[in-house]
């Protein structure tokens, strides 16, 4: 019964860890895709991107309320 335990754990980590690995790649390739629109798109003159995504997301707000 441990084998079986082991063979099953062993199985576990690795479809876990080949999800994560995916997941982070996408997430990553999703992150340099939404900089680069809002350094090109959406960022004033002298703002930083991170600037720029904390305002948008401020103004955002506003017209939520």
């Amino acid at each position: 019964m441990t084998k079986i335990v082991d063979t099953n754990k062993k199985i576990e980590n690795a479809v876990v860890g080949g999800y994560k690995k995916i997941e982070d790649t996408v997430v990553g390739g999703y992150q340099k895709i939404e900089d680069k629109f809002v350094d090109t798109f959406l960022k004033k003159d002298g703002e930083t991107i991170e600037e720029a995504k904390v305002r948008l997301q401020k103004e955002q707000e506003k017209l939520n309320k």
